[in-house]
Parts: structure tokens; sequence; C-alpha cells
């Protein structure tokens, strides 16, 4: 009969649990720049709020369709994606999740201020540079923090 080892089956149901946060093809490069073109996009639809209310909500349309194209396709790309509420992530992607959204509100903020106080053209170039560095740096620390949990069990 075979002895069970309680720290190594600790150690195997660990590397399950983080498996949907490591384990996973790498992001494609452009995806920074996509969402940040997409979210400048959002932001410019609000040129013809008040001007086209067809307009409006045929380009508001048009992007939320190309959201729900883009999401199927990463879901089916990377496999079981992690959801929130199911599970706990590993404590190096919980941080990294945690400065994500440090940063999107900042990044919100910064927006905001800058389509108040320059307009919708300076909210459009802000939300473009800040989304498209903002998601670069998320995907490095991301990345890094993946390579850290896989190392523990290499």
């Amino acid at each position: 009969m075979e002895s069970i080892d309680p720290a190594n089956e600790l150690e195997l149901i660990e590397r399950a649990a983080a498996a949907p946060y490591v384990d996973y093809p790498p992001t494609p490069a452009w995806y920074p720049t996509a969402v940040g073109l997409w979210v400048t996009a959002m932001i410019g639809t609000f040129w013809w709020w008040r001007e086209n209310a067809v307009l409006f909500v045929g380009a508001l349309v048009l992007l939320v369709a190309i959201e729900v194209v883009f999401v199927r396709w990463i879901s089916k790309r990377h496999g079981a994606l992690p959801r929130l509420g199911h599970g706990t992530p590993p404590p190096e992607i919980t941080r990294a999740y945690q400065s994500f959204f440090v940063g999107l509100i900042v990044v919100v903020a910064a927006v905001g201020l800058s389509w108040w106080l320059g307009g919708l053209v300076a909210a459009m170039v802000a939300a473009f540079v800040l989304v498209t560095a903002g998601l670069t740096l998320y995907e490095r620390n991301y990345a890094l923090a993946a390579r850290t949990v896989r190392a523990r069990w290499a």
C-alpha cells in the first residue's frame, strides 16, 4: 500500500488551484494597444452624444460587439480563466490584481480630469496613452508574478 505524504498532497492542491492564474498562453503583444484604441473609441463616441443619437448608439453597439467577440476569443485561447469569487489566487497574483485596480482608479481619474479641463480630444489622448501604458505595465507585472509562482514548484 502506498503512503500519502500530506505535504506533497498540499502542494498538488496549491498547484491545481493556481493553474488558472499561471498556466496560460502569453497575451498577444498587440493587446494593450488594441484596448487603448477601444477605450479611446468608446470615449470618442461621446462626440455624437447630443448631435446624432443614431451614430452614438450605433458606435456603442459596434464597440460592445467587438468586446464580446474579443472576450470569447481570449476565453477560448486561454482555456480556464480565473473568475472573481471562485478560489483564491496565489499572493503574487493578488498583488498584481491590487496594483491593477489602483492603476485603474488613477487612469479613470486622470482621463476624467483631462476631459473636464481639456475637453473630449484631451480625454481621448489621455485614455489611449494611459490605458496602453497601464496595461503594458500590468501585463509585465502579472507575467513576473506568474513566473514567481511557477518557480516555487520548479
